[in-house]
């Protein structure tokens, strides 16, 4: 489950394209900051994804992903161009397909190999239609769906969303948010050649008339109880309001809202419903993982979180730079594990109420990233000086440490479990999950 969002450069106080994304996964998930450089390969070369072999390029470009620790895949990223993916679960009547590519392979692979979004729209299809989409997606368990994707460059963005191996792709004109459910209707810019004839014979519509992309291709009951409609609603209805002036705060106020009645109980009960969502039920996930980017055809900003849980999380400032200390190669996927887990424990502390005043820290966060934003705001247009840029990343993660090891040694009991609130079953979740945490 996760949501994904954009505002184009005329919705946007700057004229910036600022596009966000929640990863929602399983609790115990890990979601990798990896940072992969341009490389070059043979001719005839091939590529292992997470399940199959396909043909390599000769060359791929620099990428950063925020991806699951077990797959080759990613959730979300971008590449050296300032190109911006984020991948959608959807659940569709058309049946799951043997093991292929998923949707987060593909969302990888179109990072490296693509430049704009319109070119990356383009490969997403013809890898659909190559190689297909299937394969178990869950984190120790079974979980199958199909995917969809908001693709954003420096001026453009393109929504696709699948239904095994049929399609539909919208231009994005504004603002745009997706989430776990088909969300074009009857009026697309482009689309599977066969995908209205296939819904006819299908007996789904009648005809061209009649047929929407949502309605005649979602599973309807899953799709409810994704709980996609309410948060789609959210972040569509603020992106609304804010149109003319969105900037990634606005975004950030998204990412970790929470729905109605719930923003002082989220460490209670689960929230399918909410952006910033929260674990504890029998199915559904919680977001582990936040990203935020700022982008033009001068420079790209992003604020990534690193951790679970956004309405916790401090988002820490991140540039493409040499030298950066926040993202990890792929041969350090130990440290990148440590990095995510260590701020796991802050949260998992705040799930068993061991934190005695949980104020304190969200006023030291709030603290810190207004001074992460003085210091960008102090820079202009001006993002030429990496040595400087480096200062920023630095500053942010030393705060961010410092903030994590004073509430850390607050922690009542540190070796013993504790106090878990909400339901019984909420109770029991969690404290299955605390005790399978690697």
């Amino acid at each position: 489950m996760c949501d994904t969002m954009v505002a184009l450069g005329n919705s946007t106080k700057d004229g910036s394209v600022v596009f966000a994304k929640n990863s929602d996964r399983n609790p115990n998930e890990p979601l990798l900051t990896i940072r992969v450089p341009r490389k070059q390969y043979a001719s005839g070369g091939k590529l292992k994804c997470t399940y199959i072999e396909i043909d390599q390029v000769e060359e791929t470009y620099e990428v950063l992903l925020l991806k699951p620790s077990w797959m080759w895949g990613a959730e979300m990223g971008c590449n050296e161009f300032g190109l911006n993916i984020g991948n959608e679960a959807v659940f569709t009547r058309e049946k799951q397909g043997s093991e292929a590519l998923l949707g987060m392979d593909m969302l990888r692979l179109v990072l490296e190999r693509c430049r704009k979004s319109e070119e990356a729209l383009d490969l997403l299809i013809t890898l659909l239609d190559r190689y297909g989409q299937g394969g178990n997606c869950g984190y120790k368990k079974n979980f199958f769906y199909h995917n969809s994707f908001l693709i954003a460059d420096p001026q453009s963005a393109w929504v696709l969303e699948t239904a095994g191996e049929y399609w539909a792709a919208e231009k994005v004109k504004d603002v745009r948010s997706i989430s776990n459910r088909l969300s074009i209707g009857g009026i697309f810019d482009r689309s599977h050649p066969d995908l209205i004839k296939h819904a006819v014979d299908k007996g789904w519509c009648k005809g061209k008339a009649d047929f929407n992309f949502a309605r005649c291709y979602s599973d309807p009951l899953i799709t409810h109880f994704s709980g996609s409609l309410q948060r789609s609603g959210r972040s569509s209805c603020v992106l609304a309001e804010e149109k003319g002036k969105i900037t990634p705060h606005t975004m950030k106020k998204i990412l970790r809202s929470h729905e109605e009645g719930l923003a002082s109980r989220q460490f209670t009960r689960h929230s399918l419903k909410s952006v910033c969502m929260h674990g504890g039920f029998i199915f559904g996930d919680q977001t582990t993982g936040s990203y935020i980017a700022s982008i033009n055809d001068q420079h790209q900003t992003y604020l990534i979180t690193g951790s679970s849980i956004p309405c916790l999380a401090l988002f820490k400032p991140f540039w493409m730079i040499e030298g950066e200390n926040f993202s990890f190669g792929e041969e350090e996927a130990d440290a990148a594990l440590a990095f995510w887990k260590k701020r796991e424990r802050l949260h998992r502390a705040v799930i068993e109420n061991k934190i005695p005043d949980l104020d304190v820290y969200l006023a030291e966060r709030d603290r810190i990233e207004k001074e992460i934003d003085r210091q960008i705001t102090s820079l202009g247009e001006d993002l030429s000086s990496e040595n400087r840029l480096k200062e920023i990343i630095d500053y942010a993660l030393a705060a961010e440490n410092e903030l994590l090891d004073d509430i850390i040694r607050t922690i009542k009991d540190p070796g013993k479990p504790g106090k878990i609130r909400g339901n019984p079953y909420f109770r029991y979740y969690w404290k299955k999950h605390n005790a399978r945490l690697l």
